[in-house]
């Protein structure tokens, strides 16, 4: 929330708020998942459930088109899915660390105009997808990407795809 609202009360509340949560992440970056998540339960969970209830009302009294008021909606917006980082001690608060893992895939967008087509480009963006998502979940790509179409091939449900997901990684019934 970087803008020229931060000096509001409104803004200030909000960044303390926010400050908590990544005072939070500090003390438990590095910690294996199951520790990750009870310390977010305990310590994140409150704020979150708080922020939200405390977001909307405010929103009505700022300026519209302030950088505040566009910050706030992003976030009101996106409500379900920050809600998920309590929940999962893999899933960080923010993007910083994964962002460099996809800066490649972001930054040759232009190069990768080779796939002919729409449909083409989809099937490129989805398998970068998967590759880039196996790599942080200590997945050799080539190994996991093996394995999901293994299991697909003999029989894996498809409306049970996730279960195949890096993270999820069931032993395949060959």
């Amino acid at each position: 929330m970087r803008c020229k609202a931060a000096g509001s009360p409104v803004a200030h509340e909000a960044l303390r708020r926010i400050a908590v949560l990544y005072a939070v992440e500090a003390e438990i970056r590095g910690r294996p998942d199951v520790e990750c998540r009870a310390a977010r339960r305990l310590h994140s969970l409150p704020i979150i459930n708080d922020l939200k209830p405390w977001f909307e009302p405010q929103l009505p009294r700022l300026p519209q088109r302030s950088g505040l008021a566009e910050a706030i909606r992003y976030t009101l917006a996106r409500w379900a899915a920050l809600c998920r980082f309590p929940d999962d001690g893999r899933i960080g608060l923010d993007t910083n660390t994964i962002e460099p893992a996809i800066r490649p895939i972001t930054l040759g967008r232009k190069y990768h105009l080779f796939a002919r087509s729409e449909r083409g480009a989809e099937w490129w963006a989805t398998i970068s997808t998967l590759i880039t998502t196996a790599k942080p979940n200590d997945a050799e790509p080539q190994a996991w990407m093996t394995d999901a179409l293994q299991c697909l091939t003999v029989g894996h449900p498809t409306n049970r795809i996730d279960e195949l997901l890096p993270w999820n990684r069931p032993p395949c019934p060959n």
